[in-house]
Order: C-alpha cells, then structure tokens, then sequence
C-alpha cells in the first residue's frame, strides 16, 4: 500500500461522487463459480461511507466497463447510489449523461478509478482520485491517490475526505 498522496486539497463544492467498480470498490479480483456466475465482494467500510455521504445530501454513481448489472444494481439499490452505468464503451459519454441528470457540473463531482478507462473521466472532473494500487496513468492523472487499495476502503477514504473538507467550509 502506498502513502497517500495528496497533490491538492479537494474542492468544497463537490456534490457529485462517481466511482468506477472493479479495482474501486472491488479488489479487482473477479469471481466466477462453478457455473459461471459472476460474483463480486464489496467492502462494508466503502458502503457505510456511500451512505455517509448521501446522510450529507450528496448523490452518487458507478460507471463500470464490465457486466454483472444483477449484482450492481443490487448493491447501488442498497446503498442508495443514484445513477449506474454497466458495460460502459464511453465513460466519457455515460459521465456527461449523469452530470445532466443530476444536474451538476463535471467540476463539481469526484471520479474514483483504477485503470486506463478512468483517465479520460477523471481529465474532466474537479476531483479526480486514483486507488494506491492504481495502474501509474491512472495515478498521473490523480489529484489525490488514495492510501487504501481498492476494495479495501478506498472510497471510504475518499468520503471522509471529502465530507472533512465540507466541514472545515
């Protein structure tokens, strides 16, 4: 696990947090049975922080390269997480859908990612957030670089942050 890196304070107004799933709020690891069923495991500090960060009046969202929508949709209907984006070919695209939506701008939302389909997302948020085992473009581009690995409490770390930043305002 790295330090944590921050290159800069996290802007105030932040109001939107998008994260990416596999490497995010997953270790990365992917889980088939016997069968071939997809399963994925999740950290409950990350889903206590999404719900710290809703209890403050904030929304959030997961856009996702990969599939297993049943899992996802389960997990964001848990956890409350506004906007879900599976099997996503444009992350771009699919980020500026959500930013319409919740009628917020790209400067006023964090991205969490992991690997080289982040960058372009996180190139055009206010508060792009690589994971400490991040692949090095993905942490190149990062305003902040999180001490835990992700699935590990990553986004947990991203929250406190975040929600700490909000306090001292």
């Amino acid at each position: 696990m790295s330090e944590a890196t921050p290159l800069g304070d996290p802007p105030t107004g932040i109001k939107l947090l998008i994260m990416d799933c596999d490497g995010v709020l997953t270790d990365g690891r992917l889980y088939f049975s016997a069968n071939g069923e997809v399963m994925k495991v999740f950290h409950v500090r990350d889903g206590q922080g999404i719900a710290s960060w809703h209890k403050a009046g904030f929304r959030s969202g997961i856009i996702t390269g990969r599939d297993a929508e049943d899992i996802l949709r389960q997990r964001a209907n848990d956890l409350g997480i506004d906007f879900l984006y599976v099997r996503s070919t444009d992350k771009v695209r699919d980020l500026e859908s959500i930013l319409a939506a919740a009628d917020v701008s790209a400067e006023e939302t964090a991205y969490v990612g992991d690997d080289l389909a982040d960058v372009p997302v996180m190139k055009r948020v206010g508060f792009p957030v690589a994971v400490a085992d991040a692949v090095p473009e993905v942490i190149a581009a990062a305003a902040y670089v999180t001490k835990a690995n992700g699935g590990y409490g990553a986004v947990r770390e991203v929250v406190d942050l975040l929600l700490a930043t909000k306090s001292q305002t």
